[in-house]
């Protein structure tokens, strides 16, 4: 009779726990934020029985003003952001795979997707502005102005600015799935055969790999899709004012201190939500259009597709994007550092130290808190997917394509939607404006990434490493700190990076849970954007850019000397 390893059942038992645990802490604040926003919407508020179900609170939301011009903003900016970030993405990876330039921005992607969006925003306000950095490169010698020219770029009423920073922040998060789900379904070498019978890279590209990768890629689409429709500090920051987008109409209906506009922004919120599920509807029902009207083109034969247009068009493009993103970043490096920066002069006047050592009380207050909110929620989001993943492991319960979806779901749902019940959540449990709630309400966002990013290189380690040791009597412990975490340190760290980064951008997931008594450096830097001072906008927006590219910048070194050991020792 085989004896049982008590140790190792124990650990099986345990292990069991992490899967419904974290969807209890992932979950249910999604599910009792809808339903606390929900109720507010039709003028029932929870815990407050001198409230009853109204439809008052529709009648404010369509009678209050310019809430169908917000709408149609929102609309529009949403969805062609996402249209042309998609096409974009599809675009590089199909004419430009394989090239040395591919490479580069692969090692270039992490740094890029760190930079936070509000951070991003500001910068790219300072570079493309009337009085940005962009026209003073250009005045007065080519353009003959002296003074600012009487224009509206920044929160232009139509929502350009908003539209191209969306584009320009999305397409580098949809490379990085694209790039994922290719090295899943080994894309090079099918590549290779669409060569060898004459398809051109496009072509190939197009026809053999997209409809492989397409299905693994549809939902982080989803979540492009449901951010660019809901997005909050990026509007506040580039879109129009008079009105805003739907989004920041319903945050300052939220921050009303009269109770019946909170129901009338619970509302909006709701109409929000139905305006995300209704776009992501009509995408889905587009995809299967247009599946269906190119399936003869895909079957036809047909060995080229304009591949010399498209490599040269993307790739013009792209390199406008990087050349932004990179001016961005240095013209929030120049104003931090001004005292006098006057128009039209290409550089500042002068440059000093003396606005940081100004406001540094009030910065390193800031970064401490989002600091500790960052590596709190993301340790806690590492160990709750490594948890989950180990539960593959030995008890063979792997997350299948409905968890996968449940996943995404805080991603796809629109923050605003769900994070004002959430506070009234902590408002009941009497947790508003503490350091868990707010880590509560990072990791809920914290976790997708994590788990995403963790899950393909576990499942890719060899399991004759688990197997030879389980068989010389180790623990699913000691199998896990001798063997796998050493062997998957550096997508550890990466991991925890991710995490950290994707804390650091929080902006409702701060504002709700913390009850304002709580501000982290996006927060602030929002706040600073608003005010009329550049020089402390541009501190908030590099800090803020800084602090998260200093955690990935370690992960990378971590995970560059794991596998330079693990050469070395083969």
């Amino acid at each position: 009779m085989t004896s049982v390893d008590p140790l190792r059942t124990g650990a099986r038992r345990w292990l069991r726990f992490f899967p419904p645990v974290t969807m209890v802490l992932f979950l249910v604040p999604i599910a009792a934020g809808l339903a606390g926003t929900l109720l507010p919407s039709f003028g029932y508020l929870p815990g407050n029985e001198n409230t009853g179900l109204s439809l008052m609170p529709w009648r404010d939301l369509f009678n209050a003003p310019g809430v169908e011009s917000a709408l149609r903003v929102t609309v529009v900016t949403g969805v062609v952001a996402t249209v042309l970030a998609v096409l974009l993405a599809i675009a590089i990876s199909a004419a430009w795979h394989g090239t040395r330039a591919v490479s580069y921005l692969r090692k270039w992607l992490a740094p890029l997707l760190a930079a936070p969006h509000a951070a991003f925003a500001m910068g790219f306000a300072f570079l493309l502005a009337p009085s940005g950095w962009l026209t003073r490169m250009l005045s007065p010698w080519a353009t003959g102005w002296e003074r600012p020219p009487d224009f509206i770029f920044v929160q232009d009423p139509n929502g350009l600015a908003l539209l191209i920073a969306l584009v320009c922040k999305e397409v580098f998060f949809l490379l990085l799935m694209i790039w994922a789900a290719m090295a899943q379904v080994k894309a090079d070498k099918l590549l290779d055969i669409g060569r060898t019978l004459g398809y051109r890279p496009v072509a190939a590209w197009c026809k053999i790999v997209l409809p492989l990768i397409y299905p693994q890629i549809r939902l982080p689409v989803y979540a492009v899709l449901a951010y660019s429709l809901s997005v909050v500090d990026m509007a506040i920051i580039l879109g129009p004012t008079a009105p805003p987008t739907l989004s920041v109409l319903v945050l300052t209906w939220f921050q009303d201190p009269e109770p019946a506009v909170r129901f009338q922004g619970a509302a909006g919120a709701v109409l929000l939500l139905v305006c995300v599920v209704t776009a992501i509807a009509l995408w889905r029902a587009a995809e299967c259009l247009g599946a269906s009207a190119t399936r003869g083109w895909r079957t036809g034969g047909a060995r080229h597709f304009a591949d010399t247009a498209v490599q040269w068009i993307s790739g013009s493009i792209m390199m406008a994007i990087l050349a932004v993103t990179v001016g961005a970043l240095l013209t929030l490096v120049l104003w931090s550092l001004t005292t006098v920066w006057r128009f039209p002069d290409f550089a500042p006047n002068s440059l000093s130290l003396v606005m940081w050592h100004d406001i540094w009380p009030r910065l390193k207050e800031s970064i401490i808190v989002t600091t500790v909110v960052a590596s709190v929620s993301a340790t806690i989001a590492v160990v709750a997917a490594l948890g989950c993943l180990e539960n593959e492991q030995w008890n063979g319960a792997r997350a299948g394509r409905r968890s996968l979806t449940l996943l995404y779901a805080p991603l796809v749902v629109p923050q605003i939607s769900f994070l004002f019940g959430l506070q009234i959540m902590f408002v009941m449990m009497n947790l508003d404006g503490t350091w868990g709630a707010v880590i509560w309400g990072h990791l809920i966002f914290v976790l997708p990434y994590t788990f995403l990013v963790l899950s393909d290189p576990y499942r890719a380690l060899d399991s004759r490493y688990a197997r030879a040791a389980s068989s010389l009597g180790a623990s699913p412990f000691r199998l896990f700190w001798r063997i796998r975490a050493p062997l998957l340190l550096g997508a550890i760290a990466i991991s925890f990076a991710i995490g950290f980064a994707v804390s650091v951008t929080q902006y409702l997931a701060t504002l709700f849970p913390g009850a304002g008594r709580l501000s982290t450096l996006t927060t602030e830097a929002v706040i600073a954007a608003s005010g009329g001072d550049r020089r402390i906008a541009a501190i908030y927006g590099l800090t803020q850019f800084v602090v998260p590219l200093l955690v990935f910048g370690s992960a990378m070194m971590v995970s560059i000397r794991r596998a330079r050991h693990f050469a070395g020792s083969s």
